[in-house]
């Protein structure tokens, strides 16, 4: 490094201390600039051969150095004349201030010499503002003479109902207070101040009697406003002469509103009590009119039929003052009122709150029903608002309903809780009455088919089909709510019929003696057929309703068939009950040997059999044929549960033969009886009296060997028969040895099949009677 750039190198920093010291931020850029060059240089010259460049670098960052240097002087320049021309307009702006503040001390002096004169003008200011006033005073005398002599004549022609020269006096008098208030506004203002409030007060004291007239003419007019329907029909001038009058008030209400905001910046004030709002009053006059008719409606006058009578009243009421509206009055008033639509809206209004009104009593079913029709079907009838002259109006209007869609569902809730109570009083009434009945000595009525049946079903039946009838009326929803609470309450009391049934069949066990109820099996089989209708009528309530039917029961949906099912299958065990008692003394001579000589008791089974199911034959179907199949089960039943008992044990093979040919002929007998059953074709699909043969065959069999394959078919067709069971049809041949019967029980042990789906026991319900033996052989099977 040559001694020039050594001494360049020791003197720059001394030259840029200060810089640095003012303006930190040039060093450090200057460091950040050193920086990025020593790394850009590090970059490119990071080879030996790229040295070769190192000229033509140069010579690009050169003519970059220049170029950015004739910029850096162009801009300085550039502020250097903008500095210069601020720093000239800053001269101009301080020699016109002198300028400036020379004039206002110039006019500063010249005010001070004239404030003398001005106080010398002060006491003619004074002398003309006296003059103005008692010229104002003087143009008024003749004026303020009259006003009392006015105020009379007006209140005259005011109670003589001519409305409209007592209201053109009224505005000459409201003219002259007016003039005289704003003269001493004027006055006022000329001397520099407002209106004193004395001066105010003296005036409307002067002119107290004017204020007196506003209030007459105006309850003069209201009257003929809210009287203009009955005035339409008679003579409509005063009508008229109100509503011109009102035209007049409105007209110039609005004439002193602009003139208070008139140009020139002059501020009149308005008269007292303006604006009057006339148009205004005149609408809420005949609102209140149309709400007259309401206001003297009682809880009590409107009881009971008293309340259609009301509404029908209403109805023919409204519908006559709209045609006077419509056909009179609307003549008689400017276009721009629509009185029509003004009637429309003071009729629904009003419509609204006694609606409201009538609705929050204590109402019973069939005066909610009538309020409910006269809102949702006669309202907007072409009877009333529906009218085609009215149609027009009434969507100009946008009224809304009478009555919101929580008030209507409230009114349903209502109506819907008023019937249940009168379903709730009537079923329980028809439910003694049938009580009553079952206790008569005398057979059940039958209706046209034959069938027994009671007054119940007939007055239940009605009772839900005219509630629903009725509800449809009104609508689909309250219908289905209706027929949705009627099943309720026919649950309900299917519940309590059947607990009176098994009251009934307990009673019945406790009279057995004294020989009451000879008819309890015949109001028994009443009952069912009673089931029977109700079940019926249930379906159709049910087809009838909407598939969202529900309301406030939706919770728990009422079962009514579920109910009626379980009250028809007490009553049938009840019937088989009775069967079973009126059996019970001939079952024990069954299957003995006075039967097997002599076939008693068997005749007389079959006389009580065919008494039962004639009796059956009064029951309406499908019943009948459930109750003639249980008859035939139970007697199957009883018939092999005596033979279980082993009263009779064959002692050869001449008594099992008589035994089968015994019990084929019970079976003939029997199969005589329930002919009718198979004719219907309502058989079971396991006939019980197919058993009968089957066991007399098993009884009669010759050979031993083949009572196995006799036991397998045996379990084929019957598989709930158990061991016992096969036993004791064993013992009652009396002529199996041990290992027969251990081979035949083995068989059936290991043979036992499932009960197959929809199969009926049979055996199930027969008990077998303990063995008598004193004691057993230790056999493998005891063991």
């Amino acid at each position: 490094m040559s001694a020039g750039q050594q001494q360049n190198g020791v003197d720059k920093p001394q030259d840029v201390m200060p810089v640095a010291e003012v303006w930190p931020e040039v060093e450090r850029a200057e460091r950040l600039a050193r920086g990025a060059a020593l790394k850009w240089a590090s970059g490119v010259f990071c080879r030996p051969e790229h040295l070769e460049r190192l000229s033509q670098y140069k010579k690009r960052e050169s003519q970059r150095t220049t170029s950015i240097h004739t910029r850096l002087k162009s801009m300085v320049q550039s502020y250097l004349e903008g500095v210069g021309w601020g720093l000239e307009q800053l001269r101009e702006a301080r020699a016109e201030l002198r300028e400036v503040s020379h004039a206002l001390r110039k006019a500063g002096l010249e005010s001070s010499q004239n404030t003398e004169g001005v106080k010398s003008l002060e006491k003619l200011r004074d002398v003309s503002v006296n003059h103005q006033q008692l010229l104002a005073a003087v143009s008024n005398l003749p004026r303020l003479y009259s006003v009392r002599t006015m105020v009379l004549e007006t209140e005259r022609l005011v109670e003589s109902r001519r409305l409209l020269e007592a209201h053109a006096r009224l505005m000459e008098l409201e003219h002259w207070q007016d003039d005289i208030l704003w003269q001493l506004h004027g006055n006022a203002g000329t001397a520099g101040s407002s209106l004193s409030a004395e001066d105010k007060e003296l005036v409307t004291k002067y002119f107290c009697g004017v204020g007196r007239l506003v209030e007459a003419l105006g309850k003069e007019m209201w009257a003929v406003v809210s009287s203009a329907l009955a005035l339409a029909r008679q003579n409509p001038t005063p009508f008229v002469s109100a509503v011109r009058i009102v035209e007049r008030e409105e007209a110039l209400d609005q004439a002193l509103l602009e003139e208070r905001g008139g140009p020139g910046g002059v501020s009149r004030p308005l008269p007292p009590g303006r604006p009057r709002c006339w148009r205004a009053c005149f609408f809420q006059v005949l609102e209140e009119a149309v709400s007259a008719r309401f206001r003297s409606v009682s809880y009590l006058h409107t009881r009971g039929p008293g309340l259609a009578g009301h509404l029908s009243a209403l109805q023919h009421g409204i519908m006559a003052d709209l045609a006077t509206v419509r056909h009179l009055l609307e003549h008689c008033v400017p276009s721009h009122y629509r009185l029509t639509g003004a009637y429309l809206r003071a009729s629904h209004r009003c419509l609204h709150t006694h609606l409201a009104q009538v609705s929050s009593w204590d109402l019973e079913s069939g005066e909610i029903f009538a309020v409910l029709n006269w809102v949702l079907h006669i309202y907007n009838s072409p009877d009333m608002m529906g009218h085609p002259e009215l149609v027009p109006e009434m969507e100009k209007e946008e009224l809304g309903p009478l009555i919101s869609t929580e008030g209507l569902e409230q009114l349903q809730s209502k109506y819907v809780q008023s019937v249940r109570k009168s379903v709730s009083e009537w079923m329980h009434k028809a439910l003694q009455v049938e009580l009553q009945d079952w206790q008569r000595e005398q057979e059940p009525d039958t209706d046209h088919e034959g069938f027994y049946q009671t007054s119940l079903p007939t007055i239940i039946t009605q009772m839900l089909e005219e509630n629903a009838r009725v509800a449809l009326m009104i609508g689909p929803s309250l219908r289905d709510q209706t027929i949705h609470m009627g099943l309720y309450e026919m649950e309900n009391l299917l519940n309590r019929f059947r607990e009176a049934l098994v009251e009934f069949g307990k009673e019945r066990r406790r009279d057995l003696t004294n020989g009451r109820n000879q008819f309890y099996l015949h109001y028994l089989l009443a009952s069912i057929s009673n089931c029977i209708i109700l079940k019926k009528s249930t379906e159709s309530l049910q087809q009838q309703q909407s598939s969202r039917a529900g309301g406030q029961y939706s919770r728990t949906p009422p079962n009514p068939l579920a109910a009626l099912d379980r009250a028809v299958r007490r009553a049938c065990r009840l019937v088989m009950d009775q069967l079973l008692l009126d059996l019970q003394p001939l079952l024990p001579g069954l299957l003995t040997r006075p039967w097997l000589a002599q076939g008693d008791p068997t005749p007389k089974l079959c006389r009580v059999l065919e008494h039962h199911l004639d009796l059956y034959s009064r029951v309406r179907p499908p019943c009948r044929q459930r109750l003639q199949e249980e008859a035939q089960w139970l007697m199957v039943v009883e018939y092999v549960r005596a033979l279980m008992q082993k009263r009779l044990v064959c002692r050869g093979a001449e008594e099992r033969r008589q035994l089968g040919q015994q019990m084929v002929q019970d079976d003939q007998q029997f199969r005589e009886i329930f002919q009718s059953l198979e004719g219907e074709g309502s058989v079971p699909e396991v006939n019980p009296l197919a058993l009968l043969p089957i066991l007399a065959d098993f009884i009669r069999l010759k050979d031993p060997m083949m009572l196995t394959l006799e036991v397998s078919g045996l379990i084929a067709k019957y598989p709930d028969i158990s061991e016992e069971h096969v036993s004791v049809l064993l013992d009652v041949r009396g002529d199996i040895s041990r290992d027969v019967r251990g081979t035949v029980l083995d068989m059936l042990e290991q043979s036992a099949p499932p009960l197959p789906l929809g199969y009926r026991p049979i055996f199930t319900d027969i008990l077998v009677p303990p063995s008598t033996l004193a004691f057993c052989l230790p056999t493998a099977k005891c063991a």
